[in-house]
């Protein structure tokens, strides 16, 4: 699995990439982890709103702060 956190290093995307962690830590899973922050790289997603969250090539959230249970949710 690659996960993959979009967005310049703001406050929120910070949140999201710390929450993915903490998400891939409690569940033992060897899951590739990546910060997306160059903005033309971000831009290829189609997201308009930042942070954005990218699994295993599907945008599963953007332009929030999405809560933990969403993230076990989709970290399977």
């Amino acid at each position: 699995m690659k996960v993959e956190v979009l967005g310049p290093g703001c406050p929120n995307c910070t949140k999201v990439y710390d929450l993915v962690k903490q998400v891939i830590e409690e569940k033992g899973l060897n899951t590739e982890l990546v910060k997306v922050q160059e903005m033309a790289k971000i831009m290829s997603y189609g997201i308009m709103t930042l942070p954005g969250l990218d699994i295993d090539g599907t945008v599963v959230c953007a332009g929030r702060v999405p809560r933990i249970e969403e993230v076990r949710g989709w970290i399977c």
